[in-house]
């Protein structure tokens, strides 16, 4: 993936203009798509998702700061958002009705590329899993930088604590996902 340049750093425009949505779109739809199928493991989802990412940019491009991390970063975080949104709504769901809907129908093409992207991130779920033991704010600290590829510093801002903050909550998480993952296979599940 390639990073923008300076002169692409401000997006603050793409809310409003189309063009400049379809290049941002175009540059960062792949690293989103992993990012989600990371995350979940069915492909109506995961293509459902993807796309309210890219709505969420689109309502909140105004806010982009590019003082305060990248872009990739920046995309992170509302994609985080979405995906918690996301769940939140589903446990709701399950509670009232006891069944997920809304989903929309998908082609066959489409369903077979989101099942080998989400087949191609298995190992990735596994350490998911793994991560579970740590509290939420540092496992999502170490997923973004060891599972998305951020800098601490921008995991950091990412998550709103301090660079020293994050790289002394990332030693200690290092530290307990290795132990969980030195475990057999069978003691993750």
């Amino acid at each position: 993936m390639n990073e923008p340049s300076q002169a692409d750093d401000d997006i603050s425009g793409i809310g409003a203009d189309p063009v400049a949505f379809e290049v941002f779109y175009r540059r960062h739809l792949e690293a989103v798509s992993r990012f989600v199928a990371r995350r979940v493991d069915d492909p109506h989802l995961a293509a459902d998702l993807t796309a309210d990412v890219f709505l969420a940019v689109i309502e909140s491009a105004a806010g982009y700061r590019p003082d305060r991390g990248s872009q990739i970063g920046w995309l992170y975080g509302v994609a985080r958002n979405v995906i918690g949104d996301e769940r939140r709504r589903a446990a709701q769901r399950l509670r009232v009705t006891g069944r997920m809907a809304g989903r929309r129908d998908l082609g066959p093409d489409d369903i077979a590329r989101i099942e080998e992207r989400i087949d191609a991130e298995s190992v990735a779920r596994r350490t998911h899993r793994a991560l579970s033991e740590l509290p939420e704010g540092t496992r999502t600290l170490v997923e973004l930088v060891a599972v998305d590829g951020l800098t601490v510093a921008e995991a950091a801002t990412v998550l709103g604590v301090s660079p020293v903050a994050a790289r002394v909550r990332l030693h200690r998480a290092r530290r307990v996902v290795r132990a969980v993952l030195a475990r057999p296979v069978t003691t993750l599940a």
